[in-house]
C-alpha cells in the first residue's frame, strides 16, 4: 500500500523511526530502508534549515511527503523526505536501504564488484544506485507515478538509535535509526 500525506504529516521522530521497513519505489528499483536520520526545524544546528529559507532548502519549509534532494560534497546526492507541516523545516534522510528489486541495473549504476550488502548502504551510495538526483527534487511521494513508498508489512522492525552522524553540530540528538538486521 502507498503512503499517504498523513504518514508525513506527523512528528518527524515518529516518521524516521516507522519509515524503516517501509519500501522505496523509483522506477524499477525498489529497496527497503534500514537506516534514517531526522533533522528538526531552525533550532536544529544540523538542519539545513538553521540558517532560515534558502533556495536550497525551499522544499523543507513546503508541505509533508514531498522529496528534498540535494549535492554535497561537489559528488553526492541526498535523499530526505519532507515531514510536520508547511512552514516548519523539518525532514528525515534515507541512509541506508536494502535492494529489493531492480537489482541489476542499480548494479550496473553503481559496479557491478560492489558486494550487494554496500550497494546502498548510504545516503550518496542510495542516490547513485536508484539514480536518484536533483531532477528528483520537490516531487509529491504521493501523487508521482514512478517515486514513492508503499507499506508492504505492518510490523516496525526492531531498530537502534544513535546520534546522528556526518555532521559536527548537533550530536548530542540521537536522531539516527538502524534496523537490527540492516
Amino acid at each position: 500500500m502507498r503512503l499517504k500525506r498523513d504518514f508525513f504529516a506527523r512528528n518527524t521522530l515518529t516518521v524516521a523511526q516507522e519509515l524503516l521497513g517501509k519500501y522505496l519505489v523509483f522506477g524499477k528499483c525498489v529497496g527497503q530502508i534500514t537506516e534514517t536520520e531526522a533533522y528538526i526545524g531552525e533550532n536544529d544546528p544540523a538542519c539545513h534549515a538553521c540558517r532560515g529559507l534558502t533556495p536550497r532548502n525551499q522544499p523543507m519549509f513546503g508541505p509533508p511527503r514531498f522529496s528534498y534532494i540535494y549535492f554535497i560534497y561537489g559528488m553526492y546526492y541526498c535523499l530526505n523526505f519532507v515531514t510536520e507541516k508547511k512552514d516548519f523545516p523539518a525532514a528525515v534522510l534515507i541512509r541506508g536501504i536494502k535492494p529489493i528489486e531492480g537489482i541489476e541495473i542499480m548494479q550496473k549504476r553503481r559496479d557491478s564488484k560492489i558486494s550487494f550488502s554496500n550497494l546502498a548502504n548510504g545516503p550518496g551510495k542510495l542516490c547513485q544506485t536508484f539514480g536518484l538526483t536533483k531532477k528528483e527534487n520537490n516531487l509529491d511521494l504521493c501523487t508521482h507515478p514512478h517515486f514513492y513508498l508503499e507499506e508492504r508489512e505492518k510490523n516496525i522492525p526492531k531498530f537502534i538509535q544513535t546520534p546522528r552522524i556526518g555532521i559536527k553540530t548537533g550530536l548530542e540528538h540521537h536522531w539516527r535509526f538502524i534496523t537490527k538486521n540492516g
